[in-house]
Order: structure tokens, then C-alpha cells, then sequence
């Protein structure tokens, strides 16, 4: 069944938004290939989650791309510096947090892109949203526009016309609220899900980075109690 679908390319770290990301692309009849990339980060353990979610997903296929950014550095999450803990909300969503990870989204879809191209693939899902987006500049709608813009020019089934590329960010709007909402509407099983950025030894999320604060206060928002473990 899954050979008659048309293919996309998900992009699943294995946090709470591209899980739901995975879901949307799934209702909307595509066969899933899900792409994780180990880039060096901190919380690798969101790697094997990633796993969880696909294989709960039914993926036809689950990509692991590694590619150290820890070579580059300047950010937290790919070298040494220190994760911000505990900030007030008012904080969190000033500026660019040091979380930052120079460029990432523009690895991450030129990778799906290159697989998307091989498999004659034009649906390349990211789970970005503006709204609880922690100041990052490269999960902007306008962002996704210019490089969809770009796919289209870059790319060998772009130029001879074969089919147009779309980067598809259905949680580009949504509060984290409405994401955790529709997740549970498509049926994601959020317990199988990681988002800390820096998780303790024994993998439990550690409930005061930025993520973490973000995440908890949606389903306390909600009423609802958050599936994962914190330290």
C-alpha cells in the first residue's frame, strides 16, 4: 500500500514538534521517509527517540544522517558552553538564545532535499513553527520560502520541470498548545518523544532548559500531564 503513495521526506529529530510533523504528513497520505540527523548535539538521546516515533509511525524508511557540527562550534548544544537554565518566559523570548545551532535548518533540508531529489520525492516536511520558536532566525516563514524558492532552482528535477519542490511547515503557526492539540487529535504518543536540550545521565529530560520550560507549561496550560520523565 505504502508503494502507491506519494514519498516525502520528514525531517524527525525526535521532539515533540517533528513527531507531530511526521503525524501530519502520515494523515495526509504520504509514504513516510523519515530522516534523523546526529549532528553532534548534546542530547543524543533524542536520536533513539526519533526511532521510537517512527517505527510507531509506520516510516517506510528511517534515515540517520551523521554530520559533526561540533567542529564549528558556537553553540550550546554543539560544544562546551553552558545551557541556559531557569529563564523567565520574558527572557527566553528575547533574542537569540546561544541554543542556536549556526545554520542547522539549512543542513537539515538541504539533506532532505538531496534525498527528496533521489527518490523523486517534492514534499519535505519540517515540524518549525514562529510562534514558540525560542527567537531561532531559521524557523521563520519567510525562511521557508526562500529556500523552497532556492530547491527549485538548485536542483536537477527543479530545472528540467519534473515537478515543483514544496517544504511543507505545518506547525508554522501554531502555539505549542495548539501543537501538543492536534498531535493528540492524529494520535502521537508523546511518551515516546524527547526535547530536552540537556537531558541527565540516565536520559531523563531535565526540566529547566528552555525547551523543557516550553513544553511543560503547554500541557500545564492544557491540564494535561506530560508522558515524559524529568529529572
Amino acid at each position: 500500500m505504502n508503494e502507491e503513495k506519494h514519498p516525502a521526506v520528514v525531517l524527525l529529530s525526535g521532539g515533540l514538534d517533528s513527531a507531530t510533523a511526521l503525524a501530519e504528513a502520515k494523515i495526509a497520505g504520504f509514504a513516510l521517509h523519515a530522516l534523523t540527523v546526529s549532528y553532534g548535539q548534546r542530547h543524543a538521546v533524542e536520536i533513539e527517540a526519533a526511532r521510537r516515533v517512527a517505527r510507531s509511525m509506520g516510516a517506510v524508511r528511517h534515515v540517520e544522517q551523521v554530520i559533526d557540527l561540533r567542529a564549528f562550534g558556537g553553540s550550546a548544544l554543539t560544544s562546551d558552553l553552558e545551557i541556559p537554565k531557569d529563564r523567565p518566559a520574558v527572557m527566553m523570548a528575547a533574542g537569540i538564545p546561544i541554543t542556536y545551532v549556526p545554520a542547522r535548518n539549512t543542513v537539515f533540508l538541504s539533506l532532505a532535499l538531496a534525498w527528496a531529489e533521489t527518490l523523486g520525492a517534492f514534499d519535505i516536511f519540517i515540524g518549525v513553527n514562529c510562534v514558540d520558536y525560542s527567537g531561532y532566525p531559521d524557523c521563520r516563514p519567510e525562511y521557508l520560502e526562500a529556500f523552497e524558492a532556492m530547491a527549485n532552482l538548485a536542483t536537477r528535477a527543479g530545472v528540467e520541470g519534473r515537478g515543483k519542490f514544496r517544504i511543507h511547515a505545518p506547525l508554522i503557526r501554531l502555539s505549542k498548545d495548539q501543537i501538543i492539540l492536534r498531535g493528540l487529535e492524529l494520535g502521537v504518543d508523546y511518551g515516546l518523544t524527547h526535547s530536552c536540550y540537556d537531558p541527565v545521565p540516565d536520559g531523563r529530560a531535565c526540566g529547566r532548559c528552555d525547551s523543557c520550560q516550553i513544553r511543560r507549561a503547554a500541557f500545564e496550560r492544557l491540564g494535561r500531564t506530560d508522558p515524559v520523565a524529568y529529572a
